[in-house]
């Protein structure tokens, strides 16, 4: 290939679109237990976490949600991944052996909402949420009808690997996946970039700026015990009594079991399978859906 501006141009379109081809080689999961949030600055706020607004019948004047204030925000964080390309490669037409590469290239950045979003989940039991306890613990802070705090759990504590139960059907899921700028695919080609001078090397890349963080704890439960039917059912139990301040139902429902892959059969045999223990009816038979991830162990 001869080097100039047009075939230049022409490969950044190839490789590209190589980028763009990637995109297809995997299925996020990262949405299914997370809502995107768009962000318009550094730093976002989410001190209202602190109260989740419920109805009431309107008698005498309105009351108005004093939402509790907590200090839980959630910082964007750069992200990078760049390739180089030798241009005597280029000069010899062997830019093809190049494609397998820029796809992978865009399938990490498609894959790389779910490391973070999963890495949080999987970091719940050593990381604090909006109520400055674990996001999955023994002692967070509910208010009663009394308006004194009682310890509310959503954990079970063990040793095995872990399992997680979570209701995903409010409009913030229990994760946040916060995004500032969508992935940009970028080049230094030009003939007097350093790189190309110094190392006759083209440099492509590709850039964003997001982060993680956790929504409301009661919308999920956390489990280092065996994944077996009793425990599914505690766990289940637990979610479905969750109350708000004030003692007030939340309504909380459980719809999604979220499993690694040491935990994929166990998960099997709980929601997917009619029949048990030679036959009988499995009460939890599609009770709730199942989520096989393969950022969890």
């Amino acid at each position: 290939m001869i080097i100039n501006g047009a075939n230049l141009a022409i490969l950044f379109r190839a490789f590209k679109a190589a980028f763009q081809k990637g995109f297809t080689g995997s299925t996020p999961q990262w949405n299914k237990v997370a809502t995107l949030v768009p962000s318009s600055t550094g730093t976002e706020d989410y001190g209202w976490l602190g109260q989740i607004p419920g109805m009431r019948e309107w008698v005498g004047d309105r009351q108005i949600q004093n939402l509790a204030l907590h200090s839980y925000s959630i910082k964007n964080k750069p992200f990078e991944s760049t390739v180089g390309v030798n241009r005597d490669n280029i000069k010899d037409d062997q830019f093809g052996i190049y494609s397998p590469l820029f796809e992978m290239l865009g399938q990490n950045c498609i894959e790389h909402p779910d490391r973070l979003v999963f890495a949080l989940l999987a970091a719940g039991f050593t990381t604090a949420c909006y109520d400055g306890q674990n996001f999955f613990d023994t002692d967070h802070p509910v208010l009663d009808e009394y308006g004194e705090a009682q310890s509310v759990s959503n954990v079970q504590a063990g040793a095995a690997a872990p399992w997680y139960l979570l209701d995903t059907r409010r409009p913030l899921k229990p994760i946040i996946y916060q995004e500032r700028e969508k992935p940009n695919f970028v080049a230094m080609d030009a003939e007097n970039d350093t790189n190309v001078f110094m190392r006759k090397e083209y440099i492509y890349g590709v850039d964003c700026r997001c982060n993680v963080g956790f929504g409301f704890w009661q919308m999920a439960f956390g489990s280092k015990l065996e994944l077996d039917p009793a425990n599914f059912e505690a766990a289940y139990n637990a979610m479905g009594a969750f109350k708000g301040d004030g003692n007030r139902p939340l309504g909380t429902m459980p719809n999604l079991l979220v499993v690694g892959a040491s935990n994929a059969s166990a998960g099997k045999k709980i929601v997917e399978a009619q029949l048990i223990n030679g036959g009988d009816s499995n009460i939890n038979y599609q009770r709730v859906d199942l989520l096989i991830c393969p950022w969890l162990p």
